[in-house]
């Protein structure tokens, strides 16, 4: 099954909350919290996205190395330039998942086109 998110003029958070919704399977009867859902999330539009407030230019994404002195801050213009608008939707729906073991083959099954 593919669920098909049409992002333009739509907010990043709730495009991702749609996006990882569907991710879990939370949309489905036979819902279960320990298994990856049979669904393929595809995302269109992204370049489209809007960014309330003064986000745009405020907002950071931060990573960290695990040294001393490793951590990385990015803004979200900097991220979209080097990454591409998909690489913020791609994190925000990252960070809406459960962190475990099923993070990464859930998230695999999310496609993201401008």
């Amino acid at each position: 099954m593919t669920i098909t998110i049409d992002a333009q003029e739509k907010t990043l958070g709730r495009v991702a909350s749609a996006a990882a919704k569907a991710l879990l399977g939370k949309h489905s009867a036979d819902f279960a919290k320990h298994v990856v859902a049979p669904v393929e999330v595809k995302v269109i539009h992204a370049s489209k996205i809007r960014l309330t407030g003064t986000k745009e230019k405020t907002k950071q994404y931060i990573r960290y190395s695990g040294y001393p002195g490793g951590q990385k801050k990015e803004s979200y213009p900097q991220l979209t330039a080097r990454r591409g608008h998909s690489e913020a939707i791609r994190r925000a729906v990252l960070g809406m998942l459960p962190k475990n073991r099923l993070q990464m083959r859930r998230i695999k099954l999310l496609t993201i086109e401008n």
